[in-house]
């Protein structure tokens, strides 16, 4: 769009909008740029210059401040989901400028949530479009577990040629992460995965990610970390942050996060006392699942259903909750029943005031795959740290990555006051 001498271009426009501005544009005989800027006009008298008295509501704005002594920084959110990483990286002073995810349920929620669309597949811009992604000072990804392919790498070895990277990853997602973090070359990654990454496919798929990671100029740091000193639910996962060597250099002081003093948190925490009885178990259902269990305890098997103790943790979240329920179930006194999608969010850290505007199906989804924010938080601030100690090594008010030495593209800085 354009007024007067200034241009606004606006992007990740949704479709349905986006249909509906060319539609009334049609149907008006106008252009979508007079259209849009008569819409935004009118809304602009209506309200009287006050944005606040318009009915709208954006979590970024209410983002609190750094907390005090560590520096405000941009990031992107890879492989978004719902917002998890974000939520957590925006509590310590994060401003996302970049989001992908491409289930489009989760995309729902997330515009819900931050008032933006992530953009679909991340291959393409990996692929082609890569100067679409602004430069950030951190990229934030939950990237999936994918096995790799060695039969190039064998082929390549036994001709005597080189091999990287894109050898050894390629036609997985992680090979158009590695291709975007070549590109843009980051100062900070955060990378998230499920605990099994180091087994996964033997091994090879950890040494394959470390190595590549490294070999793009990464000092690595990594650690399984398990939620449950956060939220009421044993849920262990792999965080991985690296420094780039060309902005850090090698002797980083980088610590994970220790878990919290005080309390630890109680399943009683995040019920709630009256819940709609559709979620407790049908009669044939729960004898299923009994029956289930009893099947697989006389084999030696530890398959079975899970009923949780309010005083204590629950087990792990998992996006099949959907299902039946059986690895979380809360006694009644009768028949158990399953959590409701709110006691869901709960558990996984989400805050109330956050709508939840999909199914029940895609909520235990969406929930289930999710990264626990209150840990991206912990682990944030343990990067802010590196980064305020960064700048009081510079002895200047900027935070400044130089890649000269990495990359034959222009150099990508980074510049933030510190606070």
């Amino acid at each position: 769009m354009a007024m007067h001498s200034d241009t606004l271009f606006l992007r990740n426009v949704p479709e349905e909008l986006s249909r509906w501005i060319e539609d009334s544009a049609h149907l008006l005989r106008t252009s979508k740029t007079r259209f849009a800027l008569s819409v935004l006009m009118d809304v602009m008298k209506k309200s009287g210059l006050n944005p606040t008295q318009l009915p709208l509501e954006f979590t970024d704005r209410k983002a609190p401040h750094p907390p005090p002594g560590l520096p405000p920084f941009t990031f992107v959110d890879l492989f978004a989901g719902i917002g998890g990483m974000r939520l957590g990286l925006e509590r310590v002073g994060g401003t996302c400028t970049f989001s992908s995810e491409w289930d489009r349920h989760c995309q729902k929620t997330y515009f819900q949530w931050f008032g933006e669309s992530p953009v679909g597949d991340i291959r393409e811009y990996a692929a082609s479009r890569l100067h679409e992604i602004p430069d950030h000072d951190v990229l934030a990804a939950g990237f999936p577990c994918q096995p790799f392919s060695i039969a190039g790498v064998s082929k390549k070895k036994s001709l005597g040629r080189e091999h990287g990277f894109l050898d050894q990853t390629q036609g997985t997602l992680f090979f158009s992460l590695a291709k975007i973090i070549a590109g843009k070359r980051p100062p900070v990654l955060l990378l998230e995965n499920v605990k099994n990454l180091h087994s996964h496919d033997k091994g090879r798929t950890w040494q394959v990610i470390l190595g590549t990671l490294e070999d793009l100029g990464y000092r690595v740091f990594h650690r399984i970390i398990d939620a449950s000193s956060w939220v009421p639910q044993h849920r262990e996962r792999i965080f991985i942050v690296g420094f780039a060597r060309s902005c850090f250099g090698e002797s980083i002081p980088f610590e994970f996060p220790s878990p919290p003093k005080g309390r630890s948190p109680r399943l009683a925490d995040i019920l709630d006392p009256d819940p709609p009885d559709k979620y407790v178990l049908s009669d044939r259902l729960w004898r299923y699942l009994q029956d289930y269990a009893l099947k697989h305890r006389s084999r030696g098997n530890g398959f079975g259903y899970g009923l949780a103790d309010r005083e204590g943790i629950s087990r792990t979240l998992s996006a099949r909750y959907y299902k039946d329920g059986s690895e979380i179930l809360i006694p009644t006194g009768a028949n158990p029943r399953r959590l409701t999608p709110r006691e869901a969010a709960r558990l996984m850290g989400f805050p109330d005031h956050l709508p939840i505007v999909v199914s029940d199906t895609q909520s235990y989804r969406q929930f289930g795959n999710a990264v626990v924010p209150s840990v991206v938080e912990a682990v944030g601030r343990s990067i802010g740290q590196v980064l305020a100690w960064h700048l009081l090594r510079r002895g200047q008010g900027t935070l400044l990555a130089t890649h000269d030495q990495a990359r034959q593209a222009p150099e990508a800085q980074l510049r933030r006051q510190a606070v």
